[in-house]
């Protein structure tokens, strides 16, 4: 069997942002599923310009002005205690139900498997390990240790170095079509999770290797490849 290496994005593949919608029900009411929204696109948007720009500055950071975005342009307030409230609840994010028996699937399978976050290392590492996937995973690798963010060719070839991996042997996980982009631009095999059905992916000259509807079908496909069923 050939062994690949494969690179897990964390928000929106493994465990799902707008779970937070939950918790600002309680703040909000019914518009909390807006406030989850902008907060998610400002969150991305962000950490994009803080990459183009060369500011970089932690996920955490920009996923904190972005829920003070997020609440300034929906006119809603929200005190000190609550958004440090809704801030440790990100490290508390559960996991997609397909996520556990996938990743156990690929690593009986002899296969590497790694997170792969815009998030700082140990936020990550919490988060996964609040989750139960952490002891399931090899690394965590983060984008904290260049100092910049996905989909900037640089943040894969990180990747592939701290795997100590080849681009034709290692798979970007992701429901990120922006990331999944950038695996491909950088060389890498990338796999796009279409978690939403309503999803499309971007028109461009850049296409996934393959498309899934949950990381189960995935590791399945990787299962039948290998002669293991």
């Amino acid at each position: 069997m050939h062994r690949q290496t494969f690179a897990f994005d964390v928000y929106g593949t493994l465990v799902d942002p707008l779970e937070m919608g939950r918790h600002l029900q309680m703040m909000v009411g019914d518009k909390a599923g807006d406030l989850a929204r902008i907060w998610r696109e400002k969150q991305v948007e962000y950490a994009f310009r803080r990459g183009l720009m060369g500011r970089y500055e932690p996920f955490n950071i920009c996923t904190l002005q972005a829920l003070e975005y997020a609440l300034s342009i929906t006119g809603l307030s929200l005190t000190t205690e609550q958004q440090q409230f809704l801030m440790a609840q990100y490290q508390q994010l559960a996991t997609y139900s397909d996520v556990i028996p996938a990743i156990e699937s690929l690593r009986a399978q002899g296969h590497y498997c790694v997170a792969f976050s815009n998030g700082p290392a140990d936020k990550v590492r919490t988060l996964l390990n609040n989750a139960n996937v952490l002891e399931l995973l090899d690394d965590v690798v983060s984008v904290d240790e260049i100092k910049r963010y996905k989909p900037d060719p640089a943040v894969y070839l990180h990747l592939l170095n701290r795997t100590a991996s080849r681009a034709g042997d290692t798979w970007l996980i992701s429901s990120n079509a922006w990331d999944v982009m950038g695996a491909k631009h950088a060389g890498l095999n990338a796999a796009w999770v279409q978690r939403d059905t309503a999803a499309v992916f971007d028109f461009w000259d850049i296409s996934p290797d393959k498309v899934v509807n949950s990381l189960q079908n995935l590791a399945e496909e990787f299962s039948i490849s290998n002669g293991l069923e």
